[in-house]
């Protein structure tokens, strides 16, 4: 009896770590077996892209171009444009950095139905150094018109975010994060476009996206045991973003934290500062990678030398209540 207690308890304080790219490799063939429009283009990472199930399933739809991302999105383009719908699956940084005038030109600009799924964002690579982590896809991105860009916070809302995709007839964007998380949307459903309210609170506002939202939470449940209500706002949806849900937060909490598993400059925090800026200006904090290139070391140990962390959202927000002003 003791043995059940302890084992219901430890369950209780580790909620389960889950892999987004499994309800990513999981889903995409779910939409391949109903619609024979899917197909998947790669870069040579069938294994870090979980594709080995889609391509023993549907091999003559899995389209291999190798080490050639340029290649690789300009190919999914054609696709688009003969009536299918690609799926592109690389690295972050390679899929941005390397592809960024194929997006630009082939993608967007062309408005072709292309689902760009970025995998492994952020800090992901985090032992490969700056050249493999991927944190500049959101300023990146954000500047080109007519792409969504989607960053679901966990695999049930990495499922609900490439459903959509699938309806929506023009690009995507999605960050599909390789860091294992916890469940933390359930019973918020996903709405393109729209933020998901996951805490009430009229204290302060924290604004998060993709593997960000657990430190967002867990700084919330800690200002909560403070007597600080703070409301916390997943920005599953980068672009377009809900400009109603930040004025509202401006307006009513006063006071805003951004944070993010990227570069602040153009990224999440930048949106959110620009629409604030101009229509209800108060007081923030922009928690991401600033002007430096990110060093080598673990996602753990990047996160708290950016300062992503709980510890770091809960001095934040310390910071603005201390500071007194207010959208007042």
């Amino acid at each position: 009896m003791t043995l059940v207690t302890a084992a219901a308890t430890a369950a209780t304080a580790a909620p389960e770590l889950q892999d987004c790219r499994l309800a990513f490799a999981e889903t995409l063939a779910e939409l391949a077996e109903s619609d024979p429009r899917t197909v998947a283009v790669c870069n040579d990472s069938v294994g870090s892209s979980n594709l080995k199930d889609f391509q023993r399933r549907f091999p003559e739809r899995l389209i291999n171009v190798g080490i050639a991302e340029q290649n690789m999105v300009g190919v999914s383009a054609g696709l688009a444009g003969g009536g299918r719908i690609p799926y592109v699956c690389a690295a972050a940084p390679f899929l941005t950095g390397r592809a960024l005038e194929q997006i630009k030109a082939d993608v967007a600009y062309s408005r072709m139905n292309v689902k760009l799924c970025a995998m492994s964002p952020g800090f992901a690579y985090g032992q490969l150094g700056p050249t493999h982590h991927g944190v500049e896809d959101f300023a990146w991105l954000r500047t080109l018109p007519e792409l969504t860009i989607l960053a679901p916070a966990d695999p049930e809302e990495t499922r609900e975010a490439l459903r959509w995709a699938h309806s929506y007839d023009g690009p995507v964007y999605l960050r599909i994060g390789r860091t294992k998380v916890p469940d933390v949307s359930p019973h918020v459903p996903f709405r393109a476009g729209r933020a998901a309210r996951l805490r009430d609170g009229d204290d302060i506002t924290l604004i998060c996206a993709g593997t960000t939202v657990p430190a967002a939470l867990e700084a919330a449940d800690r200002l909560a045991a403070d007597g600080v209500r703070a409301r916390v706002l997943n920005f599953s949806t980068v672009k377009p973003l809900d400009e109603e849900a930040v004025l509202a937060a401006a307006r009513q909490t006063g006071r805003i934290v951004t944070v993010e598993e990227a570069n602040v400059h153009g990224g999440l925090g930048s949106a959110i500062a620009e629409t604030v800026v101009t229509h209800a200006p108060v007081p923030m904090r922009l928690l991401g990678v600033g002007d430096e290139f990110t060093p080598t070391g673990s996602a753990a140990f990047l996160a708290d030398y950016f300062g992503i962390t709980a510890d770091a959202v809960v001095r934040a927000a310390g910071e603005l209540l201390a500071s007194g002003t207010d959208a007042s």
